[in-house]
């Protein structure tokens, strides 16, 4: 063998080891000790799944549950817990009319001047009966219309660039808050002592 191939086959065997040590020495694909295999490689997710995990616990968190109140006092008529947020609205409008992301240049949505009216459509409360889990209960209905007036802007950029502008866009939500009333003689829980 020449001095030439002896060192060409010198330095490659030398660049292969080098590279095998490198790939050993990363961390995520090892050679020696324990390893998950191909699910040590870490895969990207994309933040909007992330987002929509935090929407749907704070939805959860916020407004989807139904609180269970002491009971009705005698001497008036009961009246519902406070009305709808405009959190509230807007995440109601926003789960029935998603404006999404859109495609920067090519289609994009954007809401402004938004108004929110709320009015108190129906209040009243059912007689009591026994719930599971609950005991007995009577079951405060208040429904609320929730009017959203704004102005809605298109920009669509291909294939022909315009603007739509709808200054006067309106959309009708309706909410219910539903809350129980505790009926009878309620006791606070005591712990048992032993």
């Amino acid at each position: 063998m020449t001095t030439w191939k002896r060192t060409s086959l010198r330095r490659t065997l030398l660049g292969l080891f080098a590279a095998v040590a490198a790939a050993g020495s990363t961390g995520c694909i090892g050679l020696p000790g324990p390893s998950l295999g191909i699910f040590s490689i870490p895969i990207p997710v994309s933040p909007y799944y992330q987002q929509r995990a935090e929407e749907n616990f704070r939805w959860q968190e916020r407004y989807a549950r139904v609180p269970i109140l002491g009971p009705i006092t005698s001497g008036g008529p009961p009246v519902a817990l406070d009305p709808p947020t405009d959190d509230e609205v807007m995440m109601a409008f926003e789960k029935a009319n998603p404006v999404g992301g859109g495609i920067p240049l090519l289609y994009e949505r954007q809401r402004n001047n938004v108004r929110i009216i709320k009015e108190k459509i129906a209040d009243y409360v059912d007689p009591p009966r026994f719930y599971p889990l609950i005991g007995p209960a009577q079951l405060h209905h208040a429904h609320y219309k929730c009017t959203v007036y704004y102005s809605q802007r298109d920009i669509v950029g291909y294939p022909v660039p315009h603007v739509l502008d709808d200054e006067e866009a309106v959309e009708t939500i309706y909410i219910d808050h539903n809350h129980f009333h505790m009926v009878g003689n309620v006791e606070p829980y005591q712990t048992p002592t032993m």
